[in-house]
């Protein structure tokens, strides 16, 4: 089973100037800010479920760059609808990466509804979003972090994680800090 944050660091690792990353509430943005803050990354506070969303509307507004949303397995339940909407507009710059453990990990590591069956990628694919993988090695991680060098369609990935619990690396949590520099960082590279 995979590590969260030797996960994120291989999907990161090859990441092209031009994507910008939109990690969910809670443990995606703790791995990613683990690799560093750029101001290409959007965290989110208090946001759960609206990450996926997002990533979306960044795509279709700037369709030169590569938009990768880094997520949970919590906020992608919550937020389902979401691959709906995505399948639908099919964005050739959007890749939505689900760090599924089957738990609820900030809320008390409660068994998520992925532990009970709920299958993602099966989600992803009716939702029309034909390239769904699910990622259960390192063969299969490096295969998707090649993928998302490459983006160009509609991409969704299960990456099956272990429950673990790293020590917490905060970004920053003035959101108007965050809106404004990643703002500045979508300008720069438009």
């Amino acid at each position: 089973m995979l590590k969260r944050r030797e996960a994120i660091a291989t999907l990161m690792a090859n990441r092209p100037k031009e994507m910008f990353v939109v990690p969910g509430l809670g443990s995606t943005t703790y791995d990613m800010a683990s690799l560093g803050e750029k101001d290409t990354d959007f965290y989110l506070w208090g946001a759960m479920g609206g990450a996926a969303m997002i990533g979306l509307g960044l795509a279709l507004a700037q369709p030169k760059l590569k938009v990768a949303v880094i997520t949970g397995d919590g906020e992608m339940l919550m937020g389902m609808g979401a691959l709906a909407t995505i399948g639908v507009q099919r964005p050739a710059n959007l890749a939505v990466i689900v760090f599924d453990n089957r738990h609820y990990g900030e809320t008390g590591m409660q068994p998520s509804h992925t532990d009970k069956g709920v299958d993602l990628v099966g989600v992803a694919r009716a939702c029309g979003i034909a390239r769904a993988y699910d990622v259960q090695d390192q063969a299969g991680l490096e295969k998707l972090a090649g993928e998302l060098v490459a983006l160009k369609e509609t991409l969704f990935a299960r990456v099956h994680i272990a429950a673990d619990d790293p020590p917490r690396v905060l970004p920053t949590k003035d959101g108007v800090e965050l809106k404004n520099r990643f703002r500045r960082a979508v300008a720069a590279a438009s």
